[in-house]
């Protein structure tokens, strides 16, 4: 207790402040210090009132996570932090939490058990289990609807979003907001009630009312909106117990639903992912002491859908941008998407107009490289194709600043080929963004064999700025994500061709938890995109092997996608999609005419040759050392293709299938479809043959 907890008394008012850094997460035996401490300090006669408060920069900041996994593994039996929470909510004398920094999952469980709450200004509550796939198991779901509400307690912990200080005092969350030091306040505060009743929050049951229909309304919307994910409903669940049964009886309710969802393969997959994104940030090599340049101004070459969404991305973030493009027109039209990007989400009410207008104000349109040598950063965002790229590597050379960092947004170019046409190699880097750039997470760095650590680190650290999960990945063709996108897409072209219709294919995929079905993001994307990537690798293919046909045909007729209202689907004005009987026409004489046989598919065979051709080619990327961990390749796909993020990621989802069962179906595809559609991949039958999984394996001590 003494190394955790700390009690002090001050001006009658007994003090216990805990001591967990860095943010005071609620570990073993910190739950049972605070009930020792509470008990110790309604045995001093000379205290009216107790203050709990965090040292350092937060109250408390959850449940240590690790905990959790220790838990399900059998390392360790299951906190049952209830008992030792309720010595609070029992203690004698009135205990104020004072809350600063933030109080969330355990953390609010604790504050909820005190009799007040105050709170600092910038302070933050809430409930954010959903978000790791489990629900508030300490008494969360049956303490706060009788304190905001049960309406307010489902929005909170079905979504997981926290409040703010003044909305967690208007909804009865809190009691005060206290300006200046915290601790003072919380005293005084602890003065003005000690002389009043004690009141248990379990015991408050005037809000326990809810309106016809919200539990069924919050259950359609969490299907909706929390597709596949268990965790929502056993929220609603355990609050409608709330106000369904006594105190104790849906504390075991609660307990029971919790449980449930910590051992379900959902929350693995969801505190998989929660640490993965720390993770990917560790780079072998690069420290802290890593220098790093400093980015002040940017530049962007290329102003369509990639260049101004990257445009957005900095002044988002702060950052002034320089905005070029080759044409008046060009350059008029991206200004008018990225103008209209931000009256939409003012219109929306998610920006105030005048942050809008600031943020417009950092972005300078233009002609010509004129500022350019002054830029920290230049990231050229032009036409996917070497020939352009190399060219602008090139007159970038003759303008930049020597300590400058050129990033390529390419997405799956030669960054070494790139670089060599800068005659700077070691400050060439590639920043794959993802579209929309102003939107989308993720950001792929791309090191080149001659890429200094220090731009490597400055792309890491800049990601950050930016509000991006960056990921580094060594050069070949794709990186991590398109590489392996590329025989995901190829086996739902093969499928179409084999007998399944494209609404089969994107449901079985949709229906696996993607966010959109593989031909569908193809509509999205565009079929001249795709076309123009296979155009500028066809000349690397082997000749011989089976490639899909319907693809370019549907190019070659003009049937783009979304963009022409025609594509894999139809497209109404809105974009809605409905089937194309021209493209059910076509596919089929398309593989009459390659004398292609065409069969009944089943669900499962779509979905496992889609994803265990991502799969695959992830094991193959993991032995060459493009990726250095199977993590890093979850990281990409939950973030930047719509992979379901409670199945953890691709070679996650691999370990949960078992490595055996997903190499003996791999083994039936390469007998079937052949090896080059199917290559060997070493890693996984050196995996299998030791009993060992993708998240076991990790280079970063080899670079």
């Amino acid at each position: 207790m003494a190394d955790l907890i700390q009690l002090s008394i001050q001006d009658e008012i007994a003090v216990i402040t805990l001591n967990n850094p860095p943010v005071n997460a609620l570990s073993p035996g910190m739950a049972e210090g605070i009930a020792q401490a509470i008990h110790a300090a309604n045995k001093e006669p000379s205290t009216r009132a107790i203050v709990l408060i965090g040292a350092g920069q937060t109250f408390i900041a959850g449940a240590d996570i690790r905990e959790f996994e220790k838990i399900v593994s059998g390392e360790r039996p299951r906190l049952d932090l209830l008992p030792s929470l309720q010595v609070i909510e029992d203690s004698g004398k009135p205990v104020v939490a004072a809350i600063h920094g933030t109080a969330l999952g355990g953390g609010l469980e604790t504050a909820l058990c005190g009799h007040y709450r105050v709170l600092a200004a910038n302070a933050q509550v809430g409930q954010p289990e959903v978000k790791l796939g489990l629900i508030p198991g300490a008494g969360g779901t049956q303490r706060l609807p009788r304190l905001a509400g049960v309406a307010k307690a489902l929005e909170m912990c079905v979504w997981g979003e926290p409040v703010k200080a003044a909305e967690a005092v208007a909804l009865g969350v809190g009691d005060r907001v206290i300006e200046g030091d915290l601790l003072t306040g919380a005293i005084a505060f602890a003065h003005e009630i000690a002389s009043r009743p004690v009141r248990k929050t379990r015991e408050r049951n005037e809000k326990l009312q809810a309106s016809p229909g919200l539990f069924d309304a919050a259950r359609e919307q969490a299907r909706k909106k929390g597709r596949g994910l268990i965790a929502p409903e056993a929220a609603i669940d355990a609050i409608e117990a709330s106000i369904t049964l006594p105190f104790e009886e849906g504390c075991r309710r609660e307990a029971e639903l919790f449980n449930k969802c910590l051992f379900s393969s959902q929350s693995k997959a969801l505190i998989h992912a929660f640490f993965g994104e720390r993770t990917v940030a560790k780079i072998p090599g690069i420290t802290k002491a890593t220098r790093t340049f400093e980015i002040h101004r940017a530049a962007i070459v290329g102003a369509g859908t990639m260049g101004g969404g990257i445009a957005m991305a900095y002044v988002n973030a702060g950052i002034p941008v320089l905005l070029k493009e080759a044409s008046q027109e060009a350059l008029d039209r991206g200004m008018n998407t990225i103008r209209n990007n931000y009256a939409n989400t003012v219109a929306k009410g998610r920006l105030a107009s005048t942050i809008a207008e600031q943020r417009l104000a950092l972005l300078t349109p233009q002609l010509t490289y004129a500022g350019f040598e002054q830029a920290d950063i230049i990231i050229e965002a032009v036409f996917e194709s070497m020939s352009v790229k190399k060219q602008v590597f090139r007159e970038l050379d003759g303008i930049a600043k020597p300590d400058c960092v050129l990033a390529s947004n390419t997405s799956s170019l030669d960054i070494d080929e790139i670089a060599a046409a800068a005659n700077r190699s070691e400050m060439v880097i590639g920043n794959h963004f993802f579209s929309p750039a102003n939107v989308m997470r993720l950001l792929e760095v791309v090191r080149g064999k001659a890429t200094a650590r220090e731009v490597i680190a400055t792309s890491m650290l800049l990601a950050k700025r930016l509000g991006k999960v960056a990921v580094l990945a060594a050069n070949c063709r794709g990186f991590i994500g398109n590489r392996m996108i590329a025989p995901y897409l190829r086996e739902a072209h093969f499928l179409v061709e084999e007998g399944a219709s494209v609404e089969q294919v994107n449901q079985a995929l949709y229906d696996f938890g993607m966010a959109m079905g593989p031909l569908a993001v193809d509509d999205l994307t565009g079929l001249d995109v795709s076309f123009a990537i296979r155009k500028e690798f066809e000349q690397l293919e082997k000749p011989g092997v089976r490639k899909p046909l319907v693809p370019d045909l549907l190019y070659q007729q003009g049937r783009l996608g979304q963009k022409t209202g025609r594509g894999w689907s139809k497209y109404d004005a809105s974009r809605k999609p409905s089937p194309s009987e021209e493209t059910a026409a076509l596919i089929e004489r398309t593989a009459a005419e390659a004398g292609i046989k065409r069969r009944a598919l089943s669900s499962e065979e779509i979905v496992e040759r889609c994803i265990y051709a991502l799969v695959n080619e992830g094991a193959r990327i993991l032995e060459e050392g493009i990726a250095l961990r199977a993590v890093d390749i979850d990281i990409i796909y939950l973030n930047g293709y719509g992979f379901p993020a409670w199945r953890g990621g691709p070679m996650f989802y691999a370990d949960s299938v078992g490595l055996t069962q997903v190499a003996a179906r791999l083994e039936e595809f390469r007998q079937t479809h052949g090896e080059d559609l199917w290559p060997r991949a070493p890693l996984l039958e050196h995996l299998t043959s030791h009993g060992q999984t993708f998240s076991s394996f990790d280079r970063t001590n080899e670079v």
